[in-house]
């Protein structure tokens, strides 16, 4: 069984790919970032008059990307504690690392999905930070 989702409540994608697919009992994520629906601001984010970063807060983005990810997980009918793999992706390792493990050590508990954090040069928007997530949908 293959079968995609697409929140209206998400952030609309910024390519050509659903926010979810679910493959047999496993729900794939695609990358989620901080932007909210129907906007082109992105929380965290404070813009110059040419649109660039002018500065940015990575706790607001995270949190940001938190909730969006629990909107997709919802909506593709799974839970936040359905997280079984975390992909992180960071554009500022050595500033941001130690903000972000303290907020996933908040929203994420015991057993602790696994993880990888990558640093990355930059992402598809002006964006800090982006979650690619892993769950596993319990049949009924």
């Amino acid at each position: 069984m293959k079968e995609s989702y697409n929140s209206l409540k998400a952030p609309e994608a910024v390519g050509h790919y659903p926010h979810a697919k679910q493959v047999g009992e496993f729900i794939f994520l695609s990358g989620v970032g901080p932007r909210k629906r129907g906007s082109k601001d992105i929380p965290g984010i404070e813009m110059d008059k040419d649109g660039k970063v002018k500065s940015y807060c990575i706790k607001t983005q995270c949190l940001s990307v938190f909730e969006n990810v629990k909107i997709i997980l919802n909506d593709s009918g799974c839970g936040w504690e359905d997280i079984v793999d975390v992909t992180v992706f960071l554009t500022n390792m050595k500033a941001d690392f130690k903000v972000f493990n303290e907020l996933y050590k908040e929203y994420f508990k015991v057993p602790f999905p696994t993880r990888t954090t990558i640093e990355v040069l930059s992402l598809p928007t002006p964006i800090s930070i982006e979650l690619k997530v892993v769950a596993h949908k319990k049949r009924c």
